[in-house]
């Protein structure tokens, strides 16, 4: 299928042939017919996309903050890395459209295949053949509403949203202020709301388009006289007004309020910086309210993501309930976006649209893209000639599912500098970061179906490096298949998961690993070289200073991520096991809160010589501190790591590396090595079982307050 992209470096757009998405649990997959570009929005992406390096850092210093924060924990090349991966995986635009249902995923329950639908979403509702989008962004579309209208919906949700922020009664006066699309439609709907309604822009056409489709007055910003707002308002001023314009000034924002009366209301939807003159807004009382997008639902992951819906009762309206009043306004005919000053053009002129829009020769409030009713549906697309057989048993088929911002940085990049690889297909939840990826390593072939790879006999190994809750199954999938497998942590959520991966692996007698890098890290193996003749028990003290803990991530969702302590704390469960040379025998820890805003825990290891590890996992600590820090110390010696950058025996020797060494290199030397040797896995199966059920057990103790005997998890 075909999308529209843009490269967020250089800020070129392109139409990409890329394979057409599957829907994911809670999603339906869309053929477009319709999809809307929105000039204010679309106009501000290109802009930053198309600043230079220096640009884009004075306009989000928030984020220079972060990459250079980053470089004096990590080192210049994991920054240099992570912040390529970002700059090179193309943005997918638009977030408008109508079409035709053409596949449903589990537990999706309110459409089926055929039905005419509106979409919304940045990310989901994409200028596209296909679009993958969760159910709670999607609403149908009444009979009789030309799809080409419902396309608007997500843009008439928006301005339904505004005016509900702004809580209009009958016979108000309002002010619109910024004629564009959004504004255009906000006059339409206070006309509807019987309100009398003063259009406002800088365009004197727009004011004019505005005054043909029901606003009462209309003006340019600087012929607005006293005496025409007081023969208005008999005085007073008006009730409310919505700020719709985009700006890189505070100029709408500032005129809004000078029109209001005392106790006035502005409702925010535009974009332009929050400037106002104090002593104005504090003599008139006026009420500034910020309208959140599409409406309540909005940013919230489980609204979106999850379709975890807000009872009606409770929330009236939620961005959904939004998308649908916006389309039955237009089945009413109370609403006419057909009427609106829009250009309709194939999507395949979508490219010079926006450059039109960029040159400033687009004059239409929006532009419509219209689709080919015949399409292709592909999930998997080959990017080069087809390929060469193996030449020698050392060359290695390798292939990834999943291609998240750690494969992209990490995994992926160390992939391409080990010779004899062939990297064949790589598959991600969408086409679009499927290709650009598959392109940008050398792979042979994309797509979003992983049953192509388990069905091809020429991938020896697979990366699996998706989200939390899919590693089992995709694990379990590839080693019936027969490959050789490398499992990003964790390596299950829970004990049945990991049970099933167990079985599995001792079935088929496959090949399976764990992301576990620290163990081979240079730091960590100074360490250990130190220790390698004791007699004597091992303590050791883990610090890790993670920060706080994250909100609205998948992360710590307990379904998906799992959370931080099953995801992230096994690392360190591995490496305390790796130093002391032996698993874990029990564990004992302490919650520090309550952990539902922070996640600190202090959790004890006991190993059968005697040995003690503990970790002390701080989300509360100071973000000032080096994120790990490990002390070990027996028989009168201690060692100290700093972060895998900085390692020393106190008062002796010293090993430093430039950049942060947290192994991940030796550890995928490692395995594709065994892999070609036709070795035993570098991480064996019950060190696996160990670190995970340790895992489990440092959970289940901090909640009981009580000890956790692991061996008797076996």
């Amino acid at each position: 299928m075909r999308q529209l992209l843009q490269n967020a470096r250089s800020g070129k757009i392109e139409i990409a042939e890329v394979p057409a998405p599957m829907p994911a649990p809670g999603q339906v997959v869309v053929q477009n017919f319709y999809s809307v570009m929105s000039p204010g929005t679309d106009k501000l992406s290109m802009s930053f996309a198309r600043m230079t390096m220096l640009g884009k850092a004075r306009s989000r210093p928030d984020l220079v903050k972060q990459v250079f924060k980053k470089m004096q924990s990590d080192g210049p090349i994991a920054t240099y890395h992570a912040a390529t991966s970002r700059l090179d995986t193309p943005q997918p635009m638009g977030y408008s459209s109508a079409g035709i249902v053409r596949a449903i995923g589990p537990g999706v329950e309110r459409f089926a295949v055929g039905d005419r639908v509106a979409c919304a979403g940045a990310g989901y509702a994409n200028h596209a053949e296909l679009v993958a989008v969760p159910e709670n962004l999607v609403a149908k579309v009444p009979e009789g509403v030309a799809l080409s209208d419902a396309a608007f919906a997500t843009l008439g949700a928006i301005a339904i949203q505004g005016l509900r922020v702004a809580d209009p009664t009958l016979g108000e006066l309002a002010v619109v202020v910024g004629l564009g699309i959004i504004g255009q439609i906000s006059v339409q709907l206070l006309r509807a709301n019987g309100c009398r309604v003063l259009a406002i822009d800088l365009n004197e056409g727009r004011v004019k388009q505005a005054l043909d489709r029901g606003a009462d007055w209309g003006a340019t910003p600087g012929s607005i006289s006293e005496s025409f707002q007081a023969k208005i308002t008999d005085g007073a001023g008006f009730d409310f007004a919505l700020v719709t314009a985009a700006s890189s000034s505070s100029a709408p924002l500032e005129l809004a309020a000078n029109l209001l009366r005392r106790k006035g209301r502005i409702s925010f939807v535009g974009a332009m910086p929050i400037e106002l003159d104090r002593r104005v807004m504090f003599e008139r009382e006026l009420d500034l309210r910020m309208s959140t997008s599409y409406g309540p639902g909005r940013y919230d992951r489980h609204y979106e993501e999850l379709g975890l819906d807000y009872p009606i009762s409770y929330v009236r309206w939620t961005e959904n309930r939004n998308l649908q009043a916006f389309l039955d306004l237009i089945a009413r005919s109370a609403i006419a976006p057909g009427s609106l000053d829009c250009e309709t053009r194939p999507f395949g002129e979508s490219v010079a649209a926006y450059e039109d829009l960029e040159s400033g020769r687009a004059s239409h409030l929006a532009v419509v893209f219209e689709y080919e009713r015949e399409i292709s549906s592909e999930r998997n697309l080959a990017l080069a000639p087809e390929r060469k057989k193996h030449r020698d048993d050392r060359d290695l088929g390798v292939s990834f599912i999943g291609a998240g911002s750690y494969a992209k940085s990490m995994l992926l990049p160390l992939l391409a500098s080990i010779p004899r690889i062939e990297p064949i297909t790589l598959v991600s939840a969408t086409g679009a970061s499927a290709h650009s990826s598959a392109q940008r390593f050398g792979f042979s072939g994309c797509g979003t179906d992983p049953d192509a790879i388990f069905a091809d006999p020429n991938i020896d190994l697979v990366f699996v490096t998706t989200r939390h809750d899919t590693h089992v199954d995709l694990a379990i999938q590839a080693l019936e298949a027969g490959k050789a497998v490398w499992l990003e942590k964790p390596a299950a959520l829970d004990a049945s998961e990991l049970d099933r991966l167990l079985a599995a692996a001792g079935e088929t007698g496959g090949f399976i690993t764990v992301g576990y890098n620290r163990r081979f890290s240079s730091h960590a193996d100074f360490a250990i070289k130190r220790f390698a003749k004791r007699s004597m028990p091992l303590r050791i003290h883990y610090r890790v200073s993670p920060g706080p803990m994250p909100v609205g991530t998948w992360l710590t969702d307990p379904r998906q991520g799992g959370g931080r302590l099953i995801g992230e704390v096994c690392h360190f469960v591995d490496l305390c096991n790796c130093f002391v040379g032996n698993l874990a025998e029990s564990v004992f820890a302490t919650a520090l809160s309550d952990g539902r805003n922070d996640d600190s825990i202090t959790a004890t290891l006991q190993y059968p010589d005697g040995s003690v590890a503990t970790i002390d996992y701080l989300g509360s600590a100071s973000t000032s501190l080096p994120k790990e820090a490990i002390e070990l110390s027996s028989e009168g010696r201690t060692v100290q790591i700093d972060n895998f950058r900085k390692s020393r025996v106190v008062g002796g020797i010293r090993h430093t590396t430039l950049n942060q060494d947290k192994g991940q290199k030796a550890a995928m030397h490692a395995t594709i090595d065994a892999c070609r040797r036709g070795e035993q896995p570098p991480i064996s199966l019950a060190e696996i079982e160990n670190v995970s059920r340790a895992t489990f057990a440092i959970v289940e103790s901090a909640r009981t307050r009580r000890p956790v005997d692991i061996r008797s998890r076996r």
